[in-house]
């Protein structure tokens, strides 16, 4: 294996500094990093790690950690603090630009489908190498590694010779047995779900209103991105609400079952409307400041519409993911209130029944976005199976 790969291993917070470097310059690097990872919640120690690794980085890290742990996020951050003149600084035009996903250095390949497939890997280790067009080095992050079973091994040649110039950020949920090898050739990172608590604190640190942060806090389930998307967002109450009012509006007839599917499915799009203005402001800087060379400038173009149309179905699957754990929660406090009211024993049991078969079904359709399910047809699915339950015992 090439000396970048000699270096692999699991890093630590309390490990040696890389390279020799002083206390005192990775505290001031400390402060100048902040930026970088502020969409970064409950996740000091992986934080400072990657700190410290961008001052003297290997040749490959693998972040590892639960759904909305924050991988995205920090390996952005670190691509940020990698490719900036100044090691990150947080506010030049390249942090600027790495942090929106549209520096040419930042190479993010993500999956075309269910799994990440053989192309995929292909074209992450094709990019690693090609010479950087601005910077130093390019960054390569690779997604979703846990759902690369067949794939992965192709990595392991590129991993062991690595280019000189590209650092890989590869990141993963979970490591699997088929992933082993992989990660003994990375630096790896492991991430912990953030706590509610935590969120909250985050939230409430940045601003936003007790209420407000306590309630996106708890319908992120651990997913710090998604409650800063939702705490930011002044129709998050009536979406939750639209959600939660669901059993009570559902009458047994297909007809209000297909109304509330419309109905909660034009909320999610809406939803996404502060992501597209965004992302359309993302396109103009990207004209503005394009190079003179056209093609080059046309490729920067598609590759960033390319990420905006990933992102915004990834904020749309999350959005359903949000309310269908609504829904769910309103189930749920129906079995808390089931026994009120002097209801015989025959009654409770069969209504108790008819919910947990509801908050199952509901989970399935959970599972179901994972699969990339038609997401129309899902929420009619599911507002009809869910409409023919029985409700009264």
């Amino acid at each position: 294996m090439s000396g970048a790969g000699s270096g692999a291993g699991r890093e630590t917070g309390s490990g040696t500094v890389p390279g020799g470097t002083s206390g005192g310059e990775i505290a001031e690097h400390r402060l100048a990093c902040e930026a970088l990872f502020a969409d970064v919640a409950g996740q000091a120690g992986p934080v400072d790690q990657l700190r410290r690794a961008a001052l003297r980085p290997m040749h490959a890290y693998l972040i590892v950690g639960p759904a909305g742990s924050g991988k995205h996020s920090l390996a952005v951050g670190f691509a940020a603090a990698l490719l900036c003149p100044d090691g990150g600084c947080g506010a030049c035009g390249t942090c600027r630009r790495v942090l929106a996903g549209v520096h040419p250095d930042l190479v993010e390949v993500e999956r075309a489908g269910s799994q990440l497939g053989v192309e995929d890997v292909r074209k992450a280790i094709r990019a690693s190498y090609d010479r950087p067009v601005e910077s130093a080095r390019q960054v390569v992050v690779l997604r979703d590694l846990h759902l690369a079973r067949l794939a992965a091994p192709m990595l392991l040649k590129t991993l062991e010779e690595p280019p000189g110039e590209s650092v890989f950020v590869l990141l993963a949920e979970h490591l699997s047995p088929e992933l082993v090898t992989v990660a003994s050739r990375c630096v790896q990172i492991e991430l912990t779900a953030a706590t509610e608590d935590e969120i909250a604190s985050w939230l409430l640190s940045r601003g936003f209103p007790q209420e407000r942060a306590l309630a996106a806090a708890s319908a992120a389930h651990g997913n710090a991105g998604r409650a800063w998307r939702l705490a930011g967002d002044p129709g998050f109450s009536a979406r939750r609400d639209a959600w939660r009012s669901v059993p009570a509006r559902l009458d047994g007839t297909g007809a209000t079952a297909w109304a509330l599917a419309s109905e909660l499915s034009a909320a999610v799009e809406e939803s996404l409307e502060p992501l597209r203005a965004r992302h359309r402001e993302e396109l103009e800087e990207i004209g503005g400041n394009a190079p003179k060379r056209s093609e080059r400038s046309s490729t920067g173009r598609r590759q960033a519409e390319e990420r905006h149309h990933r992102l915004e179905r990834r904020y749309r699957t999350e959005e359903l993911r949000v309310g269908l754990g609504e829904l769910a929660a309103s189930y749920r406090d129906r079995l808390t209130t089931g026994s009120a009211g002097g209801a015989s024993t025959r009654h409770v049991t069969s209504r108790t029944r008819s919910t947990l078969v509801a908050i199952e079904t509901i989970e399935a359709a959970a599972q179901a976005l994972e699969r990339n399910a038609n997401e129309m047809l899902l929420m009619e699915a599911l507002m009809v199976a869910l409409s023919d339950l029985p409700t009264d015992g």
